[in-house]
């Protein structure tokens, strides 16, 4: 196949094989390809996740996800250029920015509820660390993005989140 190159490596009489998908997927004409090359990677996805619980600032999303400097700012800038998010002076001396969604950000927000849906089944043993409640009537969000109280469908400026019974809990 033509969508992958495979490196081996020989190791205590042990034969590895790697697969490594190309970055740009030529020949597919897929939009969950493109969209993994512009999102899919773990840093950038828990940043989006923090833009979305309210980080902004540079400092604050090291602080949170606890990521080198340098990746950090490769992501971030990413990010802008592929017009996710923007950024925003908030300080001129020194020059300080923040980050913020742009509505093809805020379009991403049915993706990543899917994805907290998906792991507060599958993976939250001890339940969902952050519970996501319609602002309007304290309902939750359920699986098809609507208020499991009121019904009402929801985007991401429809919602609050609060610490669940996951919370405390430690990733193992």
């Amino acid at each position: 196949m033509h969508y992958y190159t495979v490196s081996c490596m020989k190791q205590l009489n042990v034969t590895r094989i790697t697969v490594v998908l190309k970055r740009d997927y030529e020949g597919q004409n897929c939009s969950i390809a493109r969209t993994l090359e512009l999102i899919g990677e773990r840093w950038t996805m828990l940043i989006l996740r923090d833009v979305f619980l309210g980080v902004r600032r540079f400092e604050h999303f090291q602080a949170e996800l606890g990521v080198a400097r340098n990746v950090l700012s490769s992501r971030l800038a990413r990010l802008v250029d592929e017009g996710i998010l923007e950024k925003r002076r908030y300080q001129e001396r020194p020059a300080r920015y923040e980050y913020r969604l742009t509505e093809k950000g805020i379009d991403l927000w049915p993706v990543l509820i899917s994805l907290v849906k998906w792991g507060d089944k599958h993976a939250a043993a001890s339940g969902p660390p952050r519970i996501i409640e319609h602002r309007g009537c304290g309902g939750q969000v359920n699986d098809h993005l609507s208020c499991d109280r009121c019904g009402q469908p929801l985007g991401a400026r429809d919602v609050m989140t609060r610490p669940g019974p996951g919370a405390s809990a430690v990733a193992a």
